[in-house]
């Protein structure tokens, strides 16, 4: 019998104090290529393949020792159905096996797992029962993502297992055992950039490479692979561009291409990016090697590389490379809310790094092709430059880290941390899954009503000396944290499911019972992690946190989400607005003039001729309101508040005006001269605006220079 605290790892029995500090362990076997070993590593890629009718879950990454590895684990789809649909189920399908679980429903009906042949299959599956009138749950999750959430593993995990190499991936596993497991590894970032002679099948002029690792120490490439044009290139410009160490010549697109294969290959990068990289620069390659009839193959098991691309704004292309990933650069500024005016390279180097590119302009194409003919130098240099600009604007702003994390958090690959919806999926039902619940399966349903927006108080329109903006720390995530708003715990009849239950009626009317529901847990962790994260100056788990936290809220609200529901969503926005109503009451009541309210803020004119008084007063207010909040939560709910407001911000001058041809007050609309305080204790004043002209892209910029001028004036 194994002992407690011990787990076992291919017969091999590990004490509990050596599952954080296993190091490689080797073993006589029949085959010398074959190697046992317990290691950690981060999951890149995920995939499955059906191979001789048995379907296997395939995960690429690399190792926390620098190396790459694919783990391949035999595995069987299920889902569940109720328990009471037994028999009627087996009527129209004949399933691998139905099994009891000890799971059960939101309503605490009892469920079985249904497990099936091949995971194409659950969609069929699951019709035909749905026809039928049989529920089905969990019937819409991927299967390598339930894969990896049976297992309780989000991004990094530890391997044990036998492993022999290959010639695309250093550690090939079969059928390891896989436990979740905290490490750091350090992942292998390729930018590419390409320069043509024009857009579509223009002539390929070269491809720079530019390789670093991101988290860590590892190996960097740095090259541009020119085409020679012997017809057009002198001998001693060629000779000039032989000399560069970083740059290779070829004779021909095919071999261009060819080597390109090759460098990818050998450097073995693990994520693949650029500057609109998918719909340019893999799409013209696409082009280029279906033209040469080469294999368009960058992976780690010899599978072609695959282009999505998208003719819809709202909807970004999708690369696939097996074993690797792709993500633009352009995509990652946009999902980590970096706003710039438009988002080509030259704007964001500009503005991130303080950086040109080195070929620009109107006749920027026109100068490409006179550089491929007359200076090589000057376009390697060129090409190369780009490249590397990317790998700079990624590191600026911590953006591979930040993705990184992110994946780690929720648990999806490094492409899908933008997805809300799968977020929240991903961390909800592992903690459900803790609790004995299984979800219902996730299907779209009509939006007949749009969701109650936030508070806004009626503006008094104006000019004013100091004002003071009191603001709700991350008001939506404290109001379900406080009143314990849950798709598992809500009760939207206000009827108890279970003896005992104590309801919470939110001011909508819906309720929910008075526990410690699985979402408002996990914001109370991951709000912890965040203030951790700010304590220790770590920018980018902040700002990680706080993604992750603010995107709960909405995705209650959409009707592609499986916990939809109208009543939830607007229980959250109909106790913020109380909150911002009452707050705004009680300080009325106290004597000041609260002359604007949107949301979670409140704007008060305070009748102070310093910042220093201005400050004094906005601390006293925000602890008092925040006392206020303890004792009226505790005394009404009989709960702990967690809603925080703080003082935020101090005008010297503040502008409120009127909506155009109305004596009525703008919302969302104001500017001012903020003022704020130095490290050293001085101050400094700055012009703030939101929602003027002045901060429109729409906007020309005579207008936003007259309107700036009208407001300098004030």
């Amino acid at each position: 019998m194994r002992k407690k605290n011990t787990k076992v790892y291919l017969n091999m029995v590990v004490p509990k104090e050596n599952w954080t500090s296993l190091t490689e362990y080797y073993f006589k076997t029949r085959d010398a290529r074959i190697t046992m070993s317990v290691d950690r590593g981060f999951i890149v890629d995920r995939t499955y393949r059906v191979e001789e009718g048995k379907p296997k879950i395939y995960l690429f990454g690399r190792l926390a020792n620098g190396e790459s590895f694919l783990t391949i684990n035999d595995c069987l789809p299920h889902f569940f159905i109720k328990a009471e649909d037994r028999e009627q189920a087996e009527k129209f399908v004949k399933f691998v096996a139905l099994e009891e679980t000890g799971l059960k429903t939101f309503k605490d009906e009892p469920v079985l797992k249904a497990t099936v042949a091949e995971p194409n299959l659950v969609p069929d599956v699951r019709k035909i029962l749905e026809a039928k009138k049989i529920a089905c749950f969990e019937a819409d999750i991927r299967f390598t993502q339930r894969f990896l959430m049976d297992r309780s593993i989000f991004s990094t995990l530890m391997i044990a297992g036998e492993h022999t190499p290959s010639e695309t991936v250093d550690r090939i596993y079969s059928n390891p055992v896989l436990d979740p497991a905290e490490t750091t590894v350090p992942l292998r970032v390729l930018s590419i950039d390409l320069e043509a002679s024009g857009p579509d099948s223009g002539l390929l002029y070269c491809v720079g490479l530019r390789g670093k690792a991101f988290g860590g120490e590892g190996p960097e490439l740095k090259e541009v692979l020119l085409l020679s044009n012997g017809d057009v290139h002198s001998v001693a410009i060629r000779k000039k561009a032989k000399e560069l160490a970083h740059v290779t010549i070829v004779e021909t697109e095919q071999e261009l291409l060819t080597l390109l294969t090759s460098r990818i290959l050998t450097y073995d990068p693990d994520i693949i990016t650029g500057w609109n990289v998918i719909d340019f620069d893999l799409e013209f390659l696409r082009v280029k090697y279906e033209k040469h009839k080469l294999p368009y193959a960058w992976g780690r098991n010899g599978l072609p590389n695959k282009l999505r691309i998208e003719s819809l704004f709202s909807r970004d292309s999708k690369a696939e490379i097996p074993g690797r990933m792709v993500l633009d650069g352009i995509h990652l500024l946009k999902s980590s809310f970096i706003s710039l005016d438009d988002y080509k390279l030259e704007t964001a180097a500009r503005e991130l790094l303080g950086e040109r590119k080195l070929i620009g302009g109107k006749n920027k194409v026109a100068e490409i092709n006179d550089a491929f003919t007359n200076d090589p130098e000057k376009l390697t240099a060129y090409n190369l430059h780009d490249a590397e600009l990317v790998l700079q604007i990624l590191a600026s702003k911590e953006l591979i880290e930040l993705t990184v994390l992110r994946s780690k958090l929720v648990g999806l690959p490094l492409d899908r941390v933008r997805a809300s919806i799968a977020s929240l999926d991903s961390v909800y039902l592992r903690e459900l899954r803790t609790r004995g619940f299984v979800a219902p399966s996730g299907t779209f349903v009509e939006k007949e009503e749009g969701i109650t927006g936030g508070y806004v108080k009626q503006s008094a329109p104006g000019i004013y000396d100091w004002v003071i903006v009191l603001d709700f720390k991350s008001l939506y995530p404290s109001v379900m944290r406080t009143f314990n708003i849950d798709p598992l715990d809500h009760r939207p009849t206000c009827l108890p499911l279970r003896p005992g239950e104590r309801m919470i009626k939110a001011p909508n009317g819906t309720c929910f019972i008075d526990g410690n529901g699985i979402l408002p847990g996990l914001l109370q962790r991951f709000w912890e992690e965040r203030d951790r994260a700010k304590k220790r100056k770590d920018a980018v788990g902040s700002q990680a946190f706080k993604i992750l936290m603010n995107s709960f809220f909405g995705v209650m609200a959409s009707p592609n989400c499986r916990f939809f529901s109208m009543e939830l969503a607007n229980a959250i926005t109909h106790h913020a607005r109380a909150v911002i109503q009452k707050t705004i009451e009680r300080l009325e009541q106290e004597g000041f003039t609260a002359i604007y309210g949107d949301t979670d803020s409140v704007f008060l004119h305070l009748d102070v001729h310093n910042i220093d008084a201005a400050e004094r007063v906005g601390a006293k207010i925000a602890k008092e309101i925040n006392a206020f909040y303890k004792e009226y939560v505790q005394r009404e709910y009989g709960r702990t508040s967690y809603l925080e407001i703080q003082f935020d911000k101090v005008f010297r001058k503040f502008l409120m005006p009127r909506v155009r041809g109305s004596e009525t007050g703008a919302k969302k609309r104001y500017a001012g001269l903020l003022v704020t305080r130095t490290p050293d204790g001085k101050t400094t004043e700055q012009m703030d605006f939101t929602g003027l002209e002045f901060v429109r892209r729409d906007w020309t910029e005579l207008a936003k220079r007259f309107q700036l001028g009208l407001l300098e004036r004030i």
